[in-house]
């Protein structure tokens, strides 16, 4: 069975970022470095590598940093060249015309909100969700973590996310799964919870930032009602879905750092430094001499 291919993306910029204040009062919090390339630069790369064709950005005030970094820049560019220095460090950064949208949210009205203002460039397409605060990093010669969904959706089609165990006290912090049965990765949907109060839960399979919708979701949040903390919640309008259309959970292969935290930024940071070969040694020194 063939399904409509995955061609567009979006990925909702428009949060204020206040956890990381004051480093967030003038960049976008998708704009933090890990190592040497920001959090969605990560993200789009992960895109990529899946086969999207086209990126959507719901950006807010204050984001035009983002659109900056996947522009040409002209002086840094002509500057670099006079003094012969590579430019491919700057491919990543330059996406094709015509491949890149922006849109804007005008008011913080929560995730679902922020997915329904791109529907005029979804149009009546399967479209992926990126949320960059959710670092994906795939296993050793596994792939990213938005290439192992569109595989699994090749074979069953319909709605997919990303689910991750997560220990039982953590519940309240994520849109929970009320699973089926299982085949390998697969976790057939029931039923979505969002942040379910520690022993409530259905099950510790968290829905974790990335998704897999179609179309019609559009059409359910034009009616949503705000829900968890007075927002529009995607995962209150995936819900709603469950039961008319295939819905499955994919549980990844690979390493989620939560980016969103300082913590998990921090982690972040560090295990991919350790994993570069230009500063690694020197990092695994350093961490070696500093814990003894």
């Amino acid at each position: 069975m063939t399904f409509k291919p995955l061609r567009k993306a979006v990925f909702p910029v428009g949060g204020l970022g206040t956890r990381f204040l004051p480093a967030t009062k003038a960049m976008p919090k998708e704009m933090l470095p890990v190592v040497d390339r920001p959090l969605i630069q990560y993200a789009v790369d992960e895109a990529l590598e899946a086969g999207i064709e086209q990126m959507i950005f719901v950006t807010g005030r204050g984001k035009s940093a983002i659109e900056d970094h996947f522009d040409i820049a002209y002086e840094l560019e002509t500057t670099m060249s006079a003094r012969g220095k590579s430019l491919d460090v700057l491919d990543s950064t330059r996406l094709k015309p015509g491949a890149v949208a922006y849109v804007r949210q005008q008011e913080p009205m929560g995730l679902g909100h922020a997915v329904w203002c791109a529907r005029d460039i979804v149009g009546d397409e399967p479209f992926a969700v990126l949320l960059a605060d959710d670092f994906m990093v795939g296993g050793k010669a596994a792939p990213g973590c938005l290439k192992q969904m569109v595989e699994a959706y090749n074979k069953v089609g319909g709605n997919l996310i990303c689910a991750q165990e997560v220990a039982d006290d953590q519940t309240d912090k994520y849109g929970v799964i009320t699973p089926g049965g299982r085949d390998g990765v697969l976790t057939e949907v029931r039923g979505l919870v969002e942040k379910p109060r520690p022993g409530t839960a259905p099950s510790n399979l968290a829905v974790i930032g990335r998704y897999i919708l179609q179309p019609e979701v559009m059409r359910v949040l034009e009616t949503q009602e705000k829900g968890a903390g007075g927002e529009i919640q995607l995962t209150d309008a995936m819900a709603r879905m469950i039961g008319d259309q295939p819905f499955h959970g994919v549980t990844f292969q690979g390493v989620r750092y939560d980016c969103g935290d300082k913590a998990g930024y921090a982690q972040a940071n560090f295990a991919l430094s350790l994993e570069r070969e230009d500063i690694g040694p020197a990092v695994r020194a350093f961490a070696q001499q500093l814990l003894g």
